[in-house]
């Protein structure tokens, strides 16, 4: 596989960089390609420009900072994202990631009819490690936005039969060391799965 290993949590010595590392070391351990992209130390820009908006269905316009992102996204046959919830949604350098990348000519095409066509198709895998201070209950009541991101609005852009793999962790603003164990172990068993 070649995947695209996207994190967004700006401590290194995070829940979420534990899960993150657990992850991205397991698929390199089983021999698959994995290109590490680390939103927070990279310094992105999560601001869609007013320059990018007003060209934004001109699918040649990319701005030079974003190629090597879409150049990345388009070799890969995987996704891994991991980030934490931060107000019932995925920190702001993220949400500025699909901002600024799900756009014409990278993730999606506009027909001549103006009907959209997905453009990651080459996706078949996405798996997503995401961190809940909450509980499960108040999250669903609230639609657990970060869940939606990437079960159903992502899903649309990658290939019809890609998988998606969520893999959430709650309860985390008093984590026990078991539940840590246990998180880090379902991270094992998913990254593990071949399909």
């Amino acid at each position: 596989m070649q995947v695209l290993a996207i994190f967004a949590h700006p401590l290194d010595d995070s829940l979420c960089k534990r899960l993150f590392d657990e992850a991205t070391n397991r698929l390199s351990s089983e021999g698959h390609s994995v290109t590490v992209i680390d939103l927070y130390k990279d310094g992105f820009n999560p601001v869609l420009s007013k320059d990018e908006r007003e060209q934004y269905f001109d699918g040649e316009f990319i701005p030079e900072e974003l190629k090597h992102y879409q150049s990345e996204l388009m070799k890969a046959d995987t996704l891994l994202f991991c980030f934490p919830t931060w107000c019932l949604g995925p920190p702001a350098i993220l949400k500025g990631f699909f901002d600024r990348l799900m756009k014409p000519g990278v993730s999606f095409i506009v027909l001549p009819s103006g009907d959209l066509a997905p453009n990651l198709i080459h996706i078949k895998r996405v798996i997503a490690l995401v961190t809940y201070g909450r509980a499960r209950p108040i999250l669903f009541w609230f639609g657990d936005p970060p869940r939606k991101m990437m079960t159903r609005y992502l899903k649309w852009f990658v290939s019809k039969t890609a998988k998606i793999h969520y893999l959430p962790v709650y309860n985390l603003h008093k984590p026990s060391e078991l539940k840590i164990e246990k998180a880090i172990e379902k991270v094992r068993k998913a990254v593990a799965r071949k399909t």
